[in-house]
């Protein structure tokens, strides 16, 4: 994806992919070979047979010079990865020596490129084949095939493991949990297994099955799952009535995908005509989506403040303000969990840096680093870790994440009933909900308190 207003990828697995233009720096033809062009200024050569491609016989190229999509790769990876020191290796040297190599086909040269990108150690920055980077385009408009699973080599272990599972996917309906750690598929070892591997081998037609076995904690699991075509609807809304101050306005928020704002826009709207006195707002197993998205939504709960800066290897590239157009200023509660990542830590953070919400559930997964994921001109793709993005004031959650205002753990047998009746999810019967009601009762308290309280210490007017 170029880097351009929706061009950011937030979710620990990248969830978003648009079509590019070849490259930044421009590929010329000259005696039958290619080079890349490092401005957009002229380049001569002396006998003036310098001449810009067509993207057919671009294309043409890199199916006949594997070594080009090598050079290509490195060249992205060399202007735009967030790390200047490459995770201490000699990048421009590893250019040389993978360069020096023969190829004799793409597949030699896909080898080579996830052997350079390994000596980056981060798991983020991944090389996908033509088949691979179709798989991982999840369509933002709403609907996907497969069991439902976001996925992510763990930082310190490597161990692929599930940042979330899709909400009514049939992954979530299993009762596969966040954090959970993917050990075999169909019997096969995934260890030391690439994650676009592993999606290859998880997905597959409607209706056939796969068998995951897992790791929660020390105990081992197995799990059938049937593959679906799963319908993704980001937000999900509705009024609660509540006894003690009034109506509750509930919302769920599974994915940061292109459509979520407008949703969670009518979502706000129509609970506000129905005239709540507050909000819940659910991001538990949210992976992320978006950039864009979680800004537009930030502000939508945000009169001031700010709500995320990105930082590249330059320092400080963008920092986004609210607009002072917030929907509402209504008391607000965010229910977070381990499964809540990236763009949901950027809406959390932003709105717990600017008490603008209480925040209740467990620790976030702590993925703070943002990607640009971008097609290349062979059908294969490439994701490449541009920026790490901090809260308002200055927070650096990767790895770590976002701790919550009030804790509230869920036990082994609560999570169960809950993934066994999803109906009960958000509900009294939720615990975490439960607390999190109790938090919401206590700050509209406040807040009709107040007005009583500016009304007492008015001077009285006596008229004669």
């Amino acid at each position: 994806m170029v880097i351009k207003k929706r061009g950011f990828v937030l979710g620990a697995a990248a969830v978003a992919v648009t079509s590019v233009t070849v490259t930044a720096a421009g590929l010329y033809l000259y005696k039958g070979q290619a080079f890349l062009r490092e401005s957009s200024g002229e380049v001569t050569a002396s006998d003036g047979s310098l001449q810009p491609m067509s993207m057919l016989s671009l294309q043409a190229l890199f199916r006949q010079s594997p070594k080009e999509l090598v050079d290509e790769v490195w060249q992205i990876v060399d202007r735009n990865y967030v790390d200047a020191t490459f995770n201490q290796k000699d990048w421009k040297g590893l250019r040389k020596q993978y360069l020096n190599r023969s190829y004799t086909n793409r597949e030699d040269a896909y080898k080579a490129i996830r052997e350079m990108l390994k000596q980056l150690d981060d798991p983020y920055t991944r090389f996908m084949d033509p088949d691979e980077f179709k798989s991982m385009q999840i369509d933002t408009s709403g609907e996907l095939t497969g069991v439902g699973i976001q996925l992510a080599a763990d930082e310190k272990t490597k161990k692929l493991t599930v940042i979330a599972p899709i909400e009514d996917s049939p992954a979530f309906s299993a009762g596969i949990l966040a954090k959970d750690i993917i050990t075999s598929i169909d019997g096969i070892s995934t260890e030391g297994m690439d994650v676009n591997k592993a999606v290859t081998l998880i997905r597959g037609p409607v209706n056939t099955k796969v068998k995951l076995s897992i790791l929660r904690g020390n105990k081992p699991m197995d799990f059938t799952i049937k593959r679906a075509r799963i319908e993704i609807h980001p937000v999900r809304s509705s009024y609660r009535q509540n006894s003690n101050n009034g109506g509750v306005g509930y919302i769920r928020l599974v994915q940061f995908s292109a459509n979520a704002p407008t949703d969670m826009r009518k979502a706000i709207e129509s609970l506000e005509k129905q005239n709540v006195a507050g909000y819940i707002l659910d991001l538990r197993s949210n992976p992320g989506g978006l950039l864009d998205t979680s800004i537009d939504i930030a502000r939508m709960w945000l009169k001031s403040g700010a709500i995320v800066s990105t930082v590249n290897r330059q320092g400080e590239q963008s920092r986004a303000q609210s607009e002072g157009r917030a929907l509402t200023d209504k008391p607000l509660v965010v229910m977070v969990d381990g499964g809540s990542a990236s763009a949901s830590e950027i809406l959390s953070g932003a709105l717990q840096d600017n008490k603008r919400a209480v925040l209740v559930g467990t620790k976030t997964f702590g993925k703070g680093l943002v990607q640009s994921v971008r097609g290349l001109p062979d059908g294969s793709g490439l994701a490449v870790t541009i920026a790490k993005y901090l809260t308002p004031k200055g927070r650096d959650i990767n790895k770590h994440g976002i701790d919550p205002d009030v804790e509230v753990k869920l036990t082994e047998e609560q999570r169960k009933a809950l993934s066994g009746d999803r109906d009960q999810i958000g509900t009294v019967a939720d615990p975490q909900y439960a607390k999190a009601l109790e938090v919401l009762n206590q700050q509209i308290a406040k807040t009709q308190q107040a007005p009583r309280a500016q009304l007492k210490n008015q001077p009285v007017v006596v008229q004669e």
